[in-house]
């Protein structure tokens, strides 16, 4: 199975943190830039963060940015995302994916078998 493992979402109060995982038993990080996405509710899907395959560059989208951490862990083929000051607005399913860059757009050589379950993040005001 190629699909990823999202974990670590939760419910937390405004100005809370979470710290989101993503693991795959096949599938190698390290041989793609991979980022986490997000989707609310009748909303796009929307880049959050990116990571270059070197784990050199990093990227966020504005509403994220001093708020979010995006990290990985080769040995464990492992991508984190660090959540903090989390707001309502920041409520959705994340993902993680393949991931091209400063544009945030999933990786063109992403299958859409590898999508995983997503974890769900709730933020109450």
């Amino acid at each position: 199975q190629e699909q990823v493992v999202e974990s670590g979402g939760g419910l937390v109060q405004a100005g809370g943190s979470l710290r989101l995982s993503c693991t795959a038993s096949r599938l190698r990080f390290s041989d793609y830039g991979m980022g986490w996405f997000r989707q609310a509710p009748g909303k796009a899907r929307e880049g959050v963060s990116c990571i270059t395959p070197s784990g050199a560059s990093r990227y966020y989208a504005d509403a994220v940015k001093g708020r979010f951490t995006i990290s990985r862990d080769i040995a464990k083929n492992t991508l984190y995302l660090e959540m903090n000051s989390l707001q309502p607005e920041d409520t959705a399913m994340y993902y993680c994916a393949a991931c091209s860059g400063s544009r945030l757009n999933v990786g063109t050589t992403w299958s859409n078998n590898y999508w995983g379950q997503g974890t769900q993040v709730t933020v109450s005001s």
